[in-house]
């Protein structure tokens, strides 16, 4: 019976641990589905190669909390089966074994309408919220929500290089601006960081861009050269951004009067 007992608070601390690292990853700003899901893929071993998970890898503090999820999962799977391995064969009769099975299926019942109840979900997640904000420094924030990191835009970091057509600028030079990318911060090549860096600030080679911006340009950036090619691609680029402000412009449009409105519904 104390191998049996010992599945369950197994099983429990895996709902647990999964739970806290949702709401940790959830605060370095991923959305709570990706966080969610990540979460139980690094606990399971499981390693689904998307899009999210770039995201992770590319990003300490959540690597961080990758790893230990990777670890703790991979203990947690053999306590399991060697708990479920005593518990079955050290029964003395089929009706002992059957009655071990029977405790087994209930102890997971109750887990599993503890773990879906949405009541108990939100006293859960408020708790794990103020461990977190008390025990750790995380960011108590979404930034993928608060950004809409969604569909074509995302935060991402660029290190520029020698031959990269941001060395060696200023950032009121490079106009970033206007091809719709946002310099978010900038970490030097000696760790110092640069945050809501302004126009009178030098990008140098060795140093790391958080940018914000269109997925597809921010790729383009990254893979500029210098000279007169990368200032043709910083025209382009220019050139579809406005192309871009020019349809938002036109969706932006509405009808000023509240009867119009009325009438087009």
């Amino acid at each position: 019976m104390a191998a049996l007992i010992s599945v369950l608070i197994a099983i429990t601390l895996s709902l647990l641990i999964t739970r806290i690292a949702t709401e940790a990853l959830t605060l370095t700003g991923l959305s709570r589905t990706s966080a969610k899901f990540q979460a139980r893929s690094a606990f399971t071993g499981t390693g689904f190669a998307t899009a999210e998970s770039e995201a992770i890898v590319k990003h300490p503090l959540r690597r961080r909390i990758i790893m230990w999820l990777m670890f703790l999962g991979n203990a947690g799977f053999i306590t399991v089966i060697s708990s479920l391995v005593i518990t079955f064969v050290s029964t003395s009769s089929t009706g002992d074994g059957l009655s071990r099975l029977l405790y087994l299926l209930i102890g997971i019942g109750v887990l599993w309408l503890l773990a879906t109840n949405r009541a108990f979900n939100r006293i859960l997640t408020r708790l794990v919220r103020k461990g977190l904000r008390r025990w750790t420094d995380l960011d108590l924030r979404d930034y993928a929500r608060l950004l809409h990191l969604k569909g074509k835009y995302q935060v991402t970091e660029i290190e520029v290089n020698d031959d990269n057509w941001l060395a060696n600028k200023k950032l009121k030079q490079l106009r970033l601006a206007d091809e719709g990318i946002a310099v978010l911060g900038i970490e030097r090549r000696d760790r110092i960081y640069i945050g809501a860096p302004y126009g009178d600030t030098c990008i140098y080679p060795g140093d790391t861009l958080i940018v914000y911006g269109r997925k597809a340009a921010l790729i383009e950036l990254d893979m500029r050269p210098e000279g007169i090619e990368g200032e043709q691609a910083h025209q382009q680029a220019i050139a579809i951004q406005r192309q871009i402000e020019q349809n938002q412009s036109n969706l932006d449009t509405y009808p000023t009067k509240p009867q119009q409105i009325i009438n087009r519904h």
